[in-house]
């Protein structure tokens, strides 16, 4: 074939990935941690039995979870000496084997009937729904055709769909007995003429041709004879009945996974396949490998502890993971006040090592859920440092959140909302989202879940604007968020990742943040019952791998960070997760337990001595009728001052401070840090961006500036300059 032989030790391979890549042909697993080159063995496997004769290249099937990794399977092939040999290995999805197979004999065991791949399930299961007399709202749509997919996934068809929901308590979207319904409806909608086939269907058909076929069984085994399955602990029944139907009676099968990586049960994945191989294949030859090439030995450290807490069946497989990498910075634990000063502080440390040298695109801002990724993609469009977000979309581009600001627009539009400003614009913005789903308590589903998390956020948002500007209306509300929209719609750069924990599995960076880890975010707050308790242990154990799998994709540089409160000043009610218990340092500032602040004291005029009422009072520290001891020329320079910063950032003006904010500022004049920070509308992340500059105002100087900067045009500087003109 003219291909070179292969020899595991020239390979640089380890004694366990050369046991595994050397085992003789017949069912081989492999147990690969985090980092262990897992890939990097596999496909010297398949180069080993290529070369020996063990198998012909083409008779070789690799099935992997995403294209990406099929594509990455076949270029490594392709660099071990193969040569032609290497293309002819089929590395595919599961999806795209059974669709490449199903085309082939279809027309064998079917013949005229023709049939098409549906792409997308949505309009059919919508329609099934309102028929049913469920609701046809896009969430409600989405969570219906997950339902649907994962009962495909563990082969649950329409007439056992309810008693097995109940039997697996299974918290379903809708009324078991309906969605039932909506799945029979879904399935009787896609038959015709042309028969509709969804993703789900290509493996129930390719199972079904080879399991009642035995003359296209026969053709096929004749074809593939050696099978590799990788991220085994992923597999669902559907999945696995379409191994079997591939295999028959034959065992030349290697599989690869973690148990302790399974984080995607809700998709119908089941580890036990993984974890009974060895039952089901007694002659199986078992290797463990645990020797982490990706991580540093502290980011490796941290990682076995967070799963050596673990409970559970899976857990008794843990690997314990041996680091292989030089020495790296121990990873850090941060605890903020809020989410606004947490998000200016990852992107604060995302600049510094950007200046030392690490690259945007091998940096990661990791989360529990999409929603989280909003103060993030603020915090580093302020600083201009670009990111992009993977597996979902940036927050202003998310359908609910489109939704909501064109419903306050057009309702904005009609004039039917009153002129409210402060707390009365928060709660006219709650009222309209109400219609779209913002309800009090949690919603069951997934992407009801998130719709509403998303709301929030928006909610949330209004909130801080309002506080920070008391006189912001609807107007002025949508004005912010159109400006905010347009400052994030800049074209796809390779920056900086935002990404879900599900969407950063498989990938890996020099550094990474794990931000939000609060008990009801991590673990997700649906898991938990009353008082916190645990109320779903599986889920609750599949919750601490999840923040597992984020802490295994560091290389090097790991920070893990929560905030005590939502917004910006808000109340401290917030847990750092009990995941993080035993982890965090004892000299760490991060190390105390900050308990929640349940009340807060009532800000009080600083003239009359009254309590303050409304936002406006509140932020200028005194009641509106009290008087005002303003100073006037201190109040033009912090407007100058705040139009030089406002354009140096390129935001409206608002966004560095607003006017009651000033106004404060001028009639207190603070002398020191803080003075300044009991100015409400200045938290922590402000006075640390802003306070020295606006000290230095107070204090009649001029801000330090940098190269960069231009002078300050105070009303004494430019009364000096026109002194000296006239001279």
């Amino acid at each position: 074939m003219g291909t070179v032989p292969f020899d595991a030790t020239a390979s640089g391979l380890d004694p366990q990935q050369t046991a595994a890549v050397q085992a003789p042909r017949g069912p081989v697993c492999i147990l690969a941690g985090a980092g262990t080159g897992k890939t990097r063995t596999i496909t010297h496997r398949i180069a080993h039995l290529v070369e020996h004769g063990h198998v012909a290249p083409a008779q070789v099937l690799a099935v992997t979870f995403t294209a990406r990794a099929a594509g990455e399977l076949r270029s490594r092939l392709r660099g071990l000496g193969l040569g032609g040999a290497a293309n002819q290995v089929q590395a595919r999805t599961f999806h795209a084997a059974a669709l490449r197979q199903l085309r082939y004999f279809w027309p064998q065991v079917v013949g005229d009937l023709g049939w098409e791949l549906i792409d997308s399930k949505f309009p059919l299961v919508g329609r099934a729904a309102g028929r049913v007399g469920l609701s046809t709202s896009t969430e409600s749509v989405r969570d219906l055709a997950s339902e649907i997919e994962w009962a495909k996934a563990s082969l649950i068809t329409p007439e056992t769909y309810a008693v097995e929901a109940a039997r697996r308590r299974r918290e379903t979207p809708a009324d078991p007995e309906q969605v039932a319904a909506v799945y029979e409806r879904y399935e009787v909608a896609k038959r015709g003429e042309t028969m509709l086939l969804d993703f789900d269907d290509l493996l129930l058909h390719t199972a079904a041709v080879l399991e009642d076929h035995p003359t296209v069984a026969a053709e096929f085994r004749d074809r593939y004879r050696c099978f590799v399955v990788d991220e085994y602990q992923d597999v669902t029944p559907l999945q696995q009945r379409v191994l079997d139907a591939w295999l028959g009676e034959r065992d030349d099968l290697t599989v690869v996974g973690d148990a302790n990586q399974t984080i995607y049960s809700f998709t119908g994945a089941m580890p036990k396949y993984l974890l009974d191989f060895t039952r089901r294949y007694p002659q199986a030859t078992l290797v463990r490998l645990e020797r982490d090439y990706r991580s540093t030995p502290q980011v490796v450290s941290l990682a076995n502890r967070v799963i050596g807490s673990a409970h559970g069946r899976i857990a008794g497989t843990r690997l314990q993971l041996i680091g292989q990498r030089a020495d790296g910075p121990e990873p850090t634990f941060a605890e903020h006040d809020d989410e606004p000063a947490e998000a200016a502080a990852v992107a604060k440390a995302i600049k510094r090592l950007i200046a030392k040298g690490t690259p945007a695109a091998e940096i990661a801002v990791l989360y529990r859920i999409n929603a989280q990724s909003e103060a993030y993609e603020q915090a580093l469009t302020e600083l201009g440092i670009p990111y992009q977000v993977r597996g979902g979309e940036g927050f202003f581009t998310r359908p609910e959140v489109r939704q909501a600001i064109n419903l306050l627009r057009q309702q904005g539009g009609r004039g039917d909302l009153p002129d409210a400003r402060g707390d009365d614009l928060v709660a006219v913005v709650r009222a309209v989202l109400a219609s779209i789903g913002l309800t009090a308590d949690e919603p069951v589903g997934a992407q009801a879940r998130d719709r509403r998390a998303s709301l929030v956020a928006l909610v949330e948002l209004t909130t801080e604007l309002a506080e920070h500007e008391p006189d912001l209306d609807l107007a002025g509300l949508l004005r912010e968020l159109a400006a905010r929209s347009e400052a994030r719609h800049a074209p796809v750069v390779q920056g900086v990742t935002l990404a879900s924990l599900h969407a950063a599995k498989g990938l890996e960076w020099d550094a990474v943040f794990l931000v939000g880890l609060t008990d009801g975010t991590v673990p997700i707050s649906h898991v938990l019952g009353d008082g916190g308790a645990v109320a779903d242990w599986e889920a609750f154990e599949e919750e601490r791998r999840l923040l597992y799998v984020g802490v295994t994709r560091a290389r090097e540089n790991l920070e893990l960070s929560w905030a005590l409160a939502r917004n910006e000043g808000g109340r401290k009610t917030r847990r750092r997760s009990r995941f993080l218990a035993g982890l965090i340092p004892e000299d760490s500032p991060a190390s105390r337990i900050a308990e929640p602040v349940r009340t807060r004291k009532r800000p009080q005029c600083r003239v009359c001595g009254k309590i303050l009422v409304g936002t406006a009072a509140t932020m200028l520290g005194r009641c509106e009728s009290c008087p005002s001891n303003i100073d006037d020329e201190l109040l033009l320079a912090l407007r100058a001052w705040r139009k030089q910063k406002s354009q140096e950032m390129d935001v409206p003006a608002y966004v560095v401070f607003s006017d009651n904010t000033l106004t404060a500022i001028a009639e207190q004049k603070p002398a020191d840090d803080g003075a300044l920070v009991a100015i409400p509308g200045i938290g922590a992340k402000k006075l640390e961006r802003f306070g020295a500059d606006v000290l230095a105002v107070v204090r009649g100087e001029t801000p330090q500036a940098s190269a960069e900067e231009l002078p300050l045009e105070t009303p004494a500087r430019r009364s000096s300059r026109k002194t000296a003109g006239q001279k």
